[in-house]
């Protein structure tokens, strides 16, 4: 039991303080253990983040693998990455393992970057596969000119520059605006249709 409180304590307290904000006596404090005690289950702070980032990193993988490949399935493409797109944002604001997972992905403690940075890119790589997949299955709703791959990383930079603004901003009015008008762009672009 302690040894699940503690885990949701540090997601909790690195989610909202990062890593350098975080103590170990802050996290040993909201478990009610004395600082101590964790050193029965991590030697450092480092590790006990570490072991954070790779159980946030799961659970992203499988939200992600369950979104693409439950029932939002059967929804045309449009509504499905649409979709895609407001779940995740939502999912950052509400949800610890999320904000912890993306917040450590685009901002790793330096002595911790590579290998942030080298299994962050198995969630992209990831998506990147179930995406350009999505698109390849569905290429005759495409426009010609764009090929399945070329849509998925238009796609990726979408989500990329939407969770640098829930970064700096969260969630407000200007994200918004930003999801409206990038999404219009967007699927007007790889669809190829155009305003009246």
């Amino acid at each position: 039991m302690t040894f699940n409180q503690l885990k949701e304590a540090a997601l909790r307290q690195f989610a909202l303080n990062g890593y350098e904000g975080t103590s170990l006596s802050s996290i040993a404090s909201e478990v009610g253990i004395k600082k101590q005690s964790i050193y029965t289950y991590f030697k450092s702070k480092e590790e006990l983040f570490v072991h954070s980032f790779n159980d946030s990193l799961s659970c992203e993988l499988y939200f992600i693998e369950h979104f693409f490949q439950g029932t939002n399935r059967t929804l045309p493409i449009e509504n499905l990455l649409y979709k895609f797109l407001i779940e995740y944002l939502d999912r950052y604001d509400r949800n610890f393992n999320t904000s912890f997972f993306i917040r450590t992905s685009y901002y790793p403690p330096q002595q911790l970057r590579e290998l942030i940075v080298r299994d962050s890119y198995q969630l992209t790589t990831n998506l990147e596969c179930l995406l350009e997949t999505l698109f390849k299955e569905k290429e005759h709703l495409l426009n010609c000119q764009f090929s399945a791959d070329t849509a998925t990383a238009a796609y990726l930079t979408i989500l990329d520059g939407l969770f640098v603004e829930m970064l700096y901003g969260g969630r407000s009015e200007r994200l918004d605006k930003r999801i409206s008008s990038t999404w219009d762009v967007f699927w007007q672009g790889i669809n190829g249709s155009k305003r009246a």
